[in-house]
């Protein structure tokens, strides 16, 4: 961006000088032959100067937008979230252990998410993924888990899939909202947010999560891969 001012100031010095020495040969008539030479210079300092302002004001503008998406991000890492009726952490304390995936919209919607990740329950649990679910009419959703002896193991790995809620909900409703907002969503949409390891969004949409798609993306955080794969998140949105 330094460069880009530079040569924005070298090309605006060349075509003043270029404008003086054209109102001199226009004013000469003896000079009259350099003026076409001296439109020649003009027209390509004015060029010059037309395109690192343009590239200029891109990089500006995307060093702003980053800036705000880390600037949300950062928020986001300070919200809350309650494991179990003890203990409530942070967003930014699951970073390095957990790839969480927010679910927001009515409760008929999570319920729905719910049903659609039971077959790849186990999968995204050997990536890392958990579930934070927001309800945004009131509603509290009921999870039906089956109890019976022999499902007890996949009971009680749906449980911990799904079992991190909200806390301090109007935040988390005022951080959801400005994402909607910078996305050109609708407030009503229900959406999901994924996030990488190191806490930064990597995919957002509008519907239910795709389950079979992090299955198939996303490397297992355990095992002889997990640490060199770590980084394979995705692109950071």
């Amino acid at each position: 961006m330094f460069f880009y001012l530079a040569f924005v100031a070298s090309g605006s010095l060349g075509g003043l000088i270029a404008i003086t020495q054209l109102i001199g040969a226009l004013a000469n008539p003896a000079r009259a032959a350099d003026v076409p030479e001296i439109l020649k210079g003009l027209s390509i300092d004015v060029s010059a100067v037309s395109l690192f302002a343009f590239l200029y004001s891109r990089e500006n503008k995307a060093k702003n937008a980053q800036l705000a998406r880390l600037s949300r991000e950062e928020s986001l890492s300070n919200l809350k979230l309650r494991v179990d009726e003890k203990k409530i952490i942070s967003v930014n304390n699951l970073r390095g252990i957990a790839r969480l995936v927010i679910c927001s919209g009515p409760a008929s919607y999570i319920m729905e998410s719910f049903k659609r990740s039971e077959p790849f329950t186990e999968s995204l649990l050997e990536r890392g993924v958990l579930v934070v679910s927001f309800t945004t009419d009131g509603n509290i959703p009921s999870f039906e888990f089956e109890e019976s002896e022999e499902m007890k193991e996949f009971t009680r790995k749906r449980k911990r899939l799904w079992q991190l809620t909200p806390v301090y909900v109007s935040e988390w409703s005022k951080w959801l909202d400005e994402q909607k907002r910078t996305a050109g969503i609708s407030p009503e949409s229900p959406v999901y947010l994924s996030l990488r390891l190191d806490g930064r969004v990597r995919g957002s949409g509008v519907g239910y999560p795709p389950w079979n798609a992090f299955v198939a993306q996303l490397p297992p955080v355990k095992g002889i891969w997990s640490g060199l794969l770590d980084g394979m998140d995705g692109r950071v949105l």
